[in-house]
């Protein structure tokens, strides 16, 4: 089994999840970066994003701002994946066949909560049991990355007990922990999305990747 992120990974979607994020965030009277928000919000749930970010830059712990926050960013969300493109990654659908023809499961997980995670399949054209073969949310486990319980709640959905026999891929730090921690055989790091492969490499992968393509030779 494979496990995949969405945005950034599968999903080419240009970082306007983080963007919009930091768009919410500096609304509430903060003058953070994109590269502030990626850097501690990346591959996380977006609650735990958002403490991330104002704790670490501006040493705020607040759940009533976190939750005022989080709302508008939802509400911005929804309407940027309405209007703005999102693309699969380069060759995301052709790696899925090819691990369909090889019967190696193809599972998303992703940080986000069901709803959204599913307005982006649906946009792509996308469905569970075509292009892939589960998808896990934020919304379907009570501890999110780096807790490896998306990971095995895939497992658990395909009976796979030996966590060695699974991959881990994205392209944030959080991802390759995920991995980790779950016990994979393979933890791999890509740079399409959110982390440059210096800030993937922090998390000590066991490779890191350009194109989704590069991971077929991997899994042979």
């Amino acid at each position: 089994m494979v496990v995949f992120d969405m945005a950034g990974t599968t999903v080419n979607e240009d970082n306007l999840v983080y963007k919009t994020l930091q768009k919410a965030i500096n609304n509430a009277g903060f003058e953070f970066s994109l590269d502030q928000v990626l850097a501690q919000g990346a591959g996380k749930e977006k609650r735990q994003a958002i403490r991330s970010v104002l704790s670490t830059y501006a040493g705020v712990s607040d759940e009533a701002l976190t939750a005022k926050i989080y709302d508008e960013f939802i509400v911005a969300l929804t309407h940027a994946y309405a209007t703005e493109d999102i693309l699969p990654q380069p060759n995301a659908v052709e790696l899925f066949k090819e691990l369909k023809s090889r019967k190696i499961f193809a599972v998303l997980n992703t940080g986000y909560d069901s709803a959204t995670a599913n307005s982006i399949i649906t946009k792509l054209g996308w469905s569970v049991g075509r292009e892939f073969d589960a998808l896990v949310t934020a919304s379907d486990v009570s501890r999110n990355r780096p807790d490896p319980d998306m990971i095995e709640f895939a497992m658990k959905k395909f009976n796979i007990t030996d966590s060695s026999s699974v991959v881990k891929i994205g392209d944030s730090a959080i991802d390759i922990e995920e991995g980790q921690n779950a016990g994979c055989g393979l933890s791999i790091g890509i740079t399409t999305g959110a982390h440059t492969a210096a800030q993937l490499m922090e998390a000590h992968p066991d490779l890191i990747i350009d194109n989704l393509i590069d991971l077929l030779p991997l899994i042979d």
